[in-house]
């Protein structure tokens, strides 16, 4: 412990001793920690750390498959009611399931009417979590029986936000779509499930969790096989594994198969960890980062190895002397290494302290698509992992110089002469070797992140099938129990567009069941009139489904391509009439003029059996901008009794400025219902491309660094080599060497080290671009364009870096080097 505290002191006294050399190396290195301690604070939370719930492991999600989900690009569907019952009552493996569906409620009683997202949860939920409310109780057995009092357990978020924080509120009644609830318990502020729990585009879960009311079956829900609608959680029992629970399933799954064909035809069942379904789709892109943070702290490692090696020649004789007093070759490695973790513990405290607000920075730039992003931040496990990154970092970069300089040539340290010798090949080779090592790295990111700007400039080149410049977009949810019958429903949104559209500078409006690329998604079956089974068996008969206003084409820009629009004559009383798109045209009428044909919508979406299309519209991209335009159904709202629609207004001016206009028509026509998700078309595009922005954003800045780390390195190498060169170039000129000569010897070994890194840069980023091809849209992961352009300008800027030094070198007056000499 002496000697190691030794060690410490005389480490501290030679960085303070070098006030520059320790600054520039404790930036590098803060740079290269701060940005692994980020990252690396997402794969705590979202991929390390457990979910928020007692023994999280035995937590899973139970959702039902079909053929024709998988060619819609569905693995997972939501279960049928029924199916749930018999999995809940005929599998041992499991101590209990609940099931969850979507609740949107409107809350009146205070200033203004305010609509909150809910959900219809099974009675036991609570208890198989294992989480209880922090004031009040959970839902009891008797809570989801048909006909018991309601009752609701709100979040602790609704309760400060709305209540003040007033405990008194339970017991309280709260009204709800017109209906009195009584608030039972307040959740504490942990338990937001199952909002970021990573459920699929069918339930809007991704947003705040204001409330919980018992999910009481009805005995015809309980019979209903046919419609699919709600997500099941489910925990195991201790010791059984998920592929007992798999095989149970699978098995159940069958047999329901065999007792119902009719409902149960090729439909199967899976189960999922539920931190599993959290992670979802993010984990590639996240761990992508992290090996990107990687291999720029590895870069600033290797320009700190330089700096120590060209520090290296200043301390020679220093080494020299303590080596011929004796000192071991082993305890010159073991003081130059606590020299070199001081640094790295120093760059890595810095590091820590960046890494504060560039956690609070990456989530408020995260898109909405990153899981548990309350949950992210810096903790113990993050510190500890930062502590033992700057020791290995320390280790790292100081290694080679240390091995380097514990070897001293006594002869050619000792002498005065020594001073302006170029230093040895050996250690001339191991900065070289250095500086191609770092252009290699920063070559890979550069074109990692070339890839990805190519790829969001596709994505934002994709035209959606709609013109989504000077579009307003409000979502509005209608009670049921105030909205009881189709012809309220009607008269309701008949009124509000008329309303609407007699605002200053709108154009049209229109109405919509699911707004393209909000996420909500909605897939039927159909039936075609005249069609036999085997006409229809291999054909997908299922596509996307929307219920529209008149004006909603024209509204949004999608173009009719023939027949007519959705009109005053398409009410409820009159024939059932239905638009379809290109897509739908093109899979089930190749070759046909669709007009007049009639199909069955099988969702009960609507109260007519056969419908006749009398329009075909333009195809438009619902899901996502990535996927393709997918065969859709357009219903007309006068037919179809839908309670949630979200107004499309199309404006001639700013849109966002007709929102409290919006607002107003609509709190005309009924006081009671509040608008919400009022944003522009605009808005709701660029929150599709976010994920694409945000991981090309942050590749970008990580690559961008990577390049100047590796300029830095470049030419601080060539210009060392040219000031220890000096007393060289001063011969050379003094022999007949031109300026131009000089030139090319210098910027000849810098592009030399650089052509050998992009070498070896594009090897590795052939084999290591191909693990992110599932993030990249409409481009090749080995894309020629971006490797040749990405490496050529990697060389110019390694030529710009060493033109500066070789520039000094020209100037060399050959008497005063000689002289120096």
């Amino acid at each position: 412990m002496n000697t190691l505290w030794q060690d410490l002191r005389y480490g501290f006294r030679m960085l303070w001793k070098s006030p520059a050399f320790t600054l520039v190396a404790v930036l590098a290195l803060a740079l290269g920690i701060g940005a692994n301690t980020a990252i690396f604070s997402v794969v705590n939370t979202v991929l390390l750390r457990p979910l928020p719930f007692e023994r999280p492991e035995q937590l899973v999600l139970l959702w039902e498959t079909h053929p024709f989900g998988r060619q819609l690009g569905y693995e997972h569907l939501p279960g049928a009611t029924a199916n749930f019952n018999d999995w809940r009552q005929q599998t041992d493996l499991f101590e209990g399931m609940a099931a969850l569906d979507g609740w949107n409620v409107v809350m009146t009683g205070g200033a203004e009417p305010q609509r909150l997202t809910g959900v219809k949860a099974s009675a036991n939920l609570f208890s198989l979590l294992r989480v209880q409310p922090m004031l009040g109780r959970g839902f009891l057995p008797e809570d989801e029986r048909t006909g018991a009092s309601r009752v609701v357990v709100i979040s602790h978020g609704l309760w400060q936000r709305r209540f003040g924080s007033d405990p008194a509120v339970v017991g309280k009644t709260l009204a709800l779509d017109g209906e009195s609830y009584n608030v039972v318990g307040i959740m504490p502020a942990s338990v937001t499930f199952p909002q970021d729990m990573g459920l699929p585009a069918f339930f809007d879960f991704s947003v705040k969790t204001d409330l919980w009311t018992p999910y009481a079956l009805s005995d015809e829900e309980t019979r209903n096989r046919g419609s699919h609608h709600i997500a099941v959680v489910g925990r195991m029992k201790e010791g059984v594994r998920l592929e007992q629970a798999q095989a149970q399933l699978t098995n159940l799954a069958r047999r329901l198969e065999e007792q119902y064909p009719d409902d149960n035809k090729d439909w199967g069942a899976v189960v999922l960890p539920l931190h599993e379904q959290v992670v979802g789709k993010s984990r590639r892109a996240i761990l992508i980062l992290l090996g990107a943070v990687g291999f720029v702290l590895l870069i600033a490692c290797a320009n700190v190895a330089n700096l120590l090696l060209a520090r290296a020649t200043a301390r020679r004789k220093e080494i020299a002397i303590r080596s011929a007093l004796g000192a071991t070759r082993g305890r010159v490695v073991r003081q130059l290494l606590t020299e070199s973790v001081l640094l790295s513990l120093g760059g890595g405290a810095f590091g820590a302290w960046l890494a504060m607000w560039g956690v609070d920075l990456l989530v408020a730039l995260s898109p909405g698509n990153l899981p548990r992003p309350a949950e992210i931040g810096i903790d113990g496990r993050v510190l500890a992992y930062t502590f033992l990154v700057s020791l290995a970092t320390g280790v790292l970069f100081g290694l080679i110089p240390a091995l380097q300089i514990s070897r001293p040539d006594f002869n050619e340290s000792l002498k005065e002469g020594g001073r302006g010798a170029s230093g040895s090949p050996r250690r001339q080779r191991a900065r070289s070797l250095l500086v191609v090592s770092e252009v290699a790295l920063a070559l890979v990111l550069l074109i990692s992140a070339g890839l990805l700007l190519k790829s969001f400039i596709s994505l934002q080149n994709v035209k959606p099938g709609f013109a989504p410049e000077g579009i307003l977009t409000a979502e509005i949810g209608l009670p049921e129990q105030k909205y009881t019958d189709d012809k309220r429903i009607a008269d309701f949104y008949r009124q509000v567009i008329a309303r609407v559209q007699q605002l200053p500078g709108v154009e049209a409006v229109g109405a919509v069941s699911q707004l393209p690329l909000s996420g909500a998604e909605e897939v039927d079956g159909f039936n075609i009139e005249g069609r036999t089974e085997a006409q229809t068996v291999e054909l997908t008969q299922s596509a996307d489904f929307r219920v529209v206003a008149p004006d909603y084409f024209r509204a949004m820009g999608i173009p009719l391509m023939r027949g007519r629009q959705f009109d005053d004559r398409d009410r409820a009383d009159a024939p059932g009439v239905m638009i379809i798109d290109e897509a739908f045209a093109r899979r089930f009428f190749p070759g046909e003029d669709p007009i007049g044909k009639r199909i069955d919508e099988q969702g009960s979406r609507t109260r007519k059996s056969f419908m006749t299309v009398v329009g075909v519209v333009g195809s438009v991209k619902h899901a996502s901008l990535s996927a393709d335009a997918r065969p859709t159904m357009y219903l007309s709202y006068e037919q179809s009794g839908w309670l949630d629609m979200t107004l499309t207004v199309r404006a001639s001016g700013d849109a966002s400025n007709l929102a409290a206009a919006v607002r107003r028509e609509v709190s005309a026509v009924d006081k009671d219902q509040p608008v919400t998700k009022i944003s522009t078309m605009e808005e709701t595009f660029a929150r599709a491309v976010a994920p694409q922005r945000f991981n090309m954003m942050l590749l970008g800045i990580f690559a961008a660094v990577a390049m100047i780390l590796a300029t830095v390195g470049i030419y601080g190498v060539i210009a060392y080599t040219v000031s220890q060169r000096s007393r060289e170039m001063g011969i050379r000129i003094a022999l007949g060497a031109t300026r131009r000569d000089i030139l090319k010897l210098v910027v000849g070994q810098a592009m030399l080290m650089a052509c050998v890194g992009v070498g070896l840069g594009l090897l590795g980023a052939l084999a290591l671009t191909r693990l992110m091809a599932g993030l990249l849209y409409g481009v090749s992961a080995t894309d020629p364009l971006i490797f040749i352009s990405i490496s050529l300008l990697l060389a110019v800027v390694a030529l710009l870096a060493s033109y500066i030094p070789a520039r000094r070198a020209m100037k060399v007056d050959p008497i005063v080097a000689l002289h120096y000499e």
